[in-house]
């Protein structure tokens, strides 16, 4: 029997695990600190390995101890180029796995997770989608069917109980954020727009949108996309942290609808938001547009920062791209580049589910210059755009999914992140129910929840 070791994970405690590999790379190292915690020691001298009080991991391909758990590597961690992996998935211990190899495990879970992890199939040639992002028919995780779970966490899981070893990680964590593309519906947009929705509403016979629109401009009613008060108290009820993420374009133009950042109306809302919650930035699709995108700097990304940042008086670090448009690697050196810190853009534009089949924040690791990066990633699973438009979900079907992301997060203790606008949790005709189905969802999961 092996001894049973308590690894406290990313905890101020001293994590007394060694682990011995003959080559120690930056793959490597990046991969078994993302794990298992900074505190992690890293060897290549068998001598310190023999020697050590404590859990090992014999990560070569011969064994040295009888105590050790020896995983054997599959290779990738130990190469420098990047370049087409052959991939043959099959189950352990109920779960989908890769890299077969023959230690105490039947795969080599460093590089598994390494290549899952670090998007490294979004650097080999693909398709893209009709938004010029990475689709997501493309990935692994898709064309296994294991995109609706968080498998990296789920392999840590499986790994203490056949490791004997114990590892403590973070506690369950839900972050509810928000990206407000369109702050209102109607006051404060451009006057010929409104008067061109009037005529169009009118003449298609959409008289509730005709008559809403009246009643908004007149005073009567409150414009039906200022619901901030509404989420402001939900989440105070709940206690709960949540993220504001506000599209600033400066020019509106193709999918950048946004209000204009100049108008008094926007700033009050940003200032007031920004008193009470977390804001970022979510960077433009002007801005990412790549003929505007030499070199490392992003010149429209950095004005966008820099308006809101003196609009709500203080640095702004976190982003998430509209649209979820992004290339790897020339989106992240660029947000590196412009001060960004925290991105919550990994996730799919098309469908729900675990982009990088992780579910806590870990740094990025630029696999073209093989080094770790400055820059932490907050993955999400749950958009309600995807539900909708993508997936074709009823309210009740993403009820269901929600509780799902909710459950299997919560099972690993995870970071739950999920992603909605201000313009599906309206009470119009349309959206109620969804705006409903989110009170729900809310109400039974975190009544009584503590964080």
């Amino acid at each position: 029997m092996r001894r049973t070791l308590v690894l406290f994970v990313h905890s101020s405690t001293f994590l007394n695990l060694i682990i011995y590999s003959e080559h120690i790379t930056s793959r490597l190292e990046y991969i078994s600190k993302t794990l298992l915690g900074e505190k992690v020691v890293l060897t290549d001298s068998k001598e310190n390995f023999l020697d050590h009080n404590g859990a090992k991991i014999n990560y070569s391909y011969n064994h040295i101890d009888h105590e050790e758990f020896q995983i054997k590597p599959h290779g990738l961690l130990f190469e420098t180029e990047i370049k087409q992996q052959q991939i043959n998935c099959f189950n352990w211990n109920g779960l989908k796995v890769f890299f077969k190899t023959n230690g105490d495990i039947p795969f080599d879970i460093f590089s598994a997770a390494f290549y899952l992890l670090t998007r490294y199939e979004e650097y080999l040639p693909h398709e893209k989608d009709e938004y010029g992002r990475y689709s997501h028919s493309n990935s692994l995780a898709y064309k296994e069917n294991f995109l609706q779970q968080p498998l990296v966490n789920l392999w840590l899981k499986e790994l203490e109980k056949v490791s004997g070893y114990k590892f403590q990680v973070t506690s369950f964590k839900y972050i509810p954020s928000y990206d407000i593309d369109i702050a209102f519906a109607y006051l404060h947009q451009p006057l010929l727009l409104n008067l061109y929705g009037f005529y169009r509403d009118l003449f298609v016979g959409n008289f509730e949108k005709f008559v809403e629109r009246g009643n908004v401009y007149s005073g009567w009613k409150k414009d039906p996309f200022d619901i901030y008060d509404w989420l402001n108290d939900l989440h105070k009820e709940h206690k709960l942290n949540l993220s504001y993420f506000f599209l600033l374009a400066e020019k509106r133009k193709g999918v950048d609808k946004n209000i204009s950042p100049r108008k008094k109306a926007m700033q009050d809302l940003i200032k007031q938001t920004a008193a009470k919650n977390e804001i970022g930035i979510h960077p433009s699709w002007q801005s990412g547009e790549e003929s505007r995108w030499s070199g490392v700097e992003s010149p429209e990304l950095k004005k966008e920062i820099s308006v809101l940042q003196n609009i709500a008086q203080h640095s702004i670090t976190k982003s998430r791209q509209h649209y979820l448009r992004f290339t790897i690697p020339q989106t992240f050196r660029k947000l590196i580049e412009a001060g960004i810190t925290d991105e919550y853009s990994m996730g799919y534009g098309g469908i729900n589910g675990f982009r990088a089949s992780y579910t806590l924040p870990f740094y990025w690791f630029d696999l073209e210059k093989n080094e770790t990066a400055n820059l932490l990633l907050h993955p999400f699973c749950f958009m309600d755009a995807n539900s909708i438009f993508e997936q074709k979900y009823s309210a009740e079907q993403t009820a269901e999914e929600l509780q799902h992301y909710f459950d299997v997060v919560k099972s690993v203790n995870g970071e739950l992140i999920t992603l909605f606008h201000n313009h599906f949790l309206t009470e119009q005709t349309e959206w109620i129910v969804w705006r409903k189905m989110y009170e729900e969802f809310l109400e039974k999961n975190f009544s009584n929840f503590k964080q």
